[in-house]
């Protein structure tokens, strides 16, 4: 029997039992659908930098950048210095030195949220007011003149009873002003923090939804960050994983979970001085985060370290090694965003982010380009490991550790192929929005 004539195998069920199955599952393959969208394929800022409202002002940004460069300068003024102090390999320091200046003369703060929680103190209650609507304003301004953070918002006070109506007012009164200034702008992002219960992710999607309603928005326009701050938001009085609950709370609307190290750490009774990022405490919760957001859409964020940069060069050698060490630490841990708390953080920020992505570049550059073409290799991988090469890959030009045409070069990938395996259900997809 030649090609093509041969017999087909035979079976023993008929096409009835595949159609009733795939009946019964229906309503689970809608469910994963909604759920489990997969990650929304936009850029992930690598920080946070939080201003308090009283303080931020229009130059919070270059000012953030001209006290890292004058940092950089002062205790690190060549590659030789920042390696040595680091650790970074000698074949990447004269690069990451160059593209650590360049990033904070460009783009210093990837995404600043204007503190209206812990670290705000204002002369006055009454002045609230005014400063969530001067963040709404210079906001504005920022976006019109294009001297923006890619992300920009504030943090709002939690929905506790002591504090509920005041960060409810202030989140009012900074998104009206947006919108008197001419609509939302991209990368917004807002925070809300000190979420214990699921119940309060509902109160603050019910509040936007009336927003939106009020300024004729479309549904779903405005997402949000959930804080966890609080050990009820990682294990339920139920035993349950609260922070799985309050994705679900979100219908749609988070966009991060972050990781807020002082407060969780001293929840749960951990002593000052060991309150840090890699403590067991933090791994634990950020472990239950992980988990939970995984294949959500929802992206998780590391917290900061209190240790500033600041004094003679040798201490500011120690915090940034310690800096340099916890944000190393999180990169491999899959943790792609952190807190910064001091300019004097931004040049170990991306120094970290840098030589993580350039340490690996050439490798999975390697690995990517032969799992396109098919091609032998020392590593067979699959799918899901393309994926996550080419989102690291992603990631490493979206921060400016590395560059398009050289990711071009080593993989023969356009963006757009980068994208396409980085998220392959993504055009299947069309019953979730961010």
């Amino acid at each position: 029997m030649g090609m093509g004539q041969q017999e087909k195998p035979a079976t023993s069920l008929t096409g009835a039992v595949s159609e009733e199955i795939s009946a019964s599952l229906a309503p689970v393959d809608e469910e994963l659908a909604r759920r489990y969208p997969g990650d929304p394929g936009t850029r992930q800022p690598v920080h946070t930098v939080y201003v308090p409202g009283d303080v931020f002002d229009a130059h919070t940004i270059r000012s953030w950048g001209d006290a890292a460069l004058a940092a950089l300068d002062e205790h690190a003024p060549d590659a030789g210095t920042l390696a040595a102090v680091l650790g970074l390999p000698d074949a990447l320091a004269d690069d990451i030195h160059t593209r650590v200046r360049a990033k904070l003369e460009r783009e210093p703060v990837e995404d600043l949220r204007v503190d209206f929680e812990d670290g705000y103190t204002p002369a006055s209650p009454d002045d609230e007011d005014g400063h969530a609507a001067r963040a709404a304003h210079l906001i504005a301004e920022a976006h019109a003149a294009g001297t923006a953070a890619p992300y920009m918002g504030i943090r709002m006070k939690c929905m506790e009873a002591a504090v509920r109506d005041r960060g409810i007012r202030t989140l009012d009164i900074f998104l009206t002003g947006l919108m008197e200034a001419g609509g939302l702008p991209e990368g917004l992002v807002l925070t809300l923090p000190k979420v214990t219960y699921p119940q309060q992710v509902t109160a603050m999607v019910r509040l936007l939804e009336q927003f939106e309603k009020a300024r004729g928005l479309a549904p779903g326009r405005i997402g949000f960050e959930i804080q966890i701050e609080t050990s009820q938001s990682i294990l339920a009085a139920d035993g349950t994983a609260a922070v799985a609950r309050m994705i679900d709370a979100a219908e749609g609307r988070a966009t991060g979970l972050h990781y807020g190290t002082f407060d969780y750490s001293a929840c749960l009774g951990v002593s000052a001085a060991y309150q840090a990022s890699d403590h067991p405490a933090a791994d634990h919760a950020k472990a239950i985060m992980q988990v939970a957001a995984a294949g959500t859409g929802v992206r998780v964020s590391d917290g900061s370290t209190n240790v500033l940069p600041v004094g003679t060069t040798e201490k500011v050698h120690d915090a940034w090694r310690l800096h340099y060490g916890l944000t190393r630490r999180a990169l491999a841990r899959a943790y792609y965003q952190g807190w910064d708390m001091h300019p004097g953080h931004l040049p170990t920020r991306y120094a970290a982010v840098f030589a993580f992505y350039r340490e690996g570049f050439e490798q999975a550059a390697a690995r990517l380009a032969a799992y396109a073409n098919r091609a032998g290799g020392d590593v067979m991988d699959e799918p899901a490991t393309a994926k996550a090469l080419s989102s690291y890959l992603l990631r490493g030009i979206d921060c400016g550790a590395l560059d398009t045409a050289e990711v071009a070069r080593h993989t023969g990938l356009t963006r757009a192929d980068l994208d396409g395996f980085a998220a392959p259900r993504r055009a299947e997809l069309t019953t979730h929005t961010r």
